[in-house]
């Protein structure tokens, strides 16, 4: 199986920075897109930025000039470096990946979405 772990959320103040890490660890083959989502409180989780295998990114129009997401395909590791941050990107951020791996009840390997635990990232104002 598949694991994403998410790593680097925190509290930090208006206009401060983070870096948040996700990385892919099991039976895995090849990953495709991987992306970032975040889901703040009473809202839906909406995707903050995405990237293809071949390192293009797109990204939400509220985190464009602010976020920046790279990956390091040896290490199944993406990050999402974010600067300027607002109190309103306040919310737990989840990493998705698109994977091709073993899968043990399949007998075989198969393509699944998967996703990690989510990581809190406070801003204050």
């Amino acid at each position: 199986q598949v694991q994403l772990v998410e790593s680097g959320g925190g509290l930090v103040q208006a206009g401060g920075s983070l870096r948040l890490s996700c990385a892919a660890s099991g039976s895995i083959f090849s990953i495709n897109a991987m992306g970032w989502y975040r889901q703040a409180p009473g809202k839906q989780r909406e995707l903050v930025a995405a990237i293809t295998s071949g390192g293009s990114t797109n990204y939400a129009d509220s985190v464009k000039g602010r976020f920046t997401m790279s990956r390091d395909n040896a290490k199944n590791t993406v990050y999402l470096q974010m600067n300027s941050l607002k109190p309103e990107d306040t919310a737990v951020y989840y990493c998705d990946a698109d994977v091709y791996g073993w899968d043990p009840d399949r007998g075989r390997g198969a393509k699944d979405d998967y996703w990690g635990q989510g990581t809190q990232v406070t801003v204050s104002s």
